[in-house]
């Protein structure tokens, strides 16, 4: 069961992640000024996504 879910941490890792990258590319040809504030915004919440994913990887080797 362990790797059930470490696949799908890391599956909406990935899916979340492409999704930010996609919407901060919308944002910034929308608006080309901000590109400095939507990258920031977008490395954060990457990050935070990446943490999110790497918990949830940790809880179900904890979790066998």
């Amino acid at each position: 069961m362990t790797p059930i879910g470490m696949g799908i941490a890391v599956v909406g890792a990935g899916i979340g992640i492409g999704m930010i990258g996609s919407k901060a590319m919308e944002a910034i040809s929308r608006q080309p000024e901000a590109v400095g504030d939507i990258r920031a915004n977008m490395i954060l919440t990457a990050a935070l996504v990446e943490g999110a994913a790497l918990i949830a990887i940790i809880l179900s080797l904890i979790a066998k």
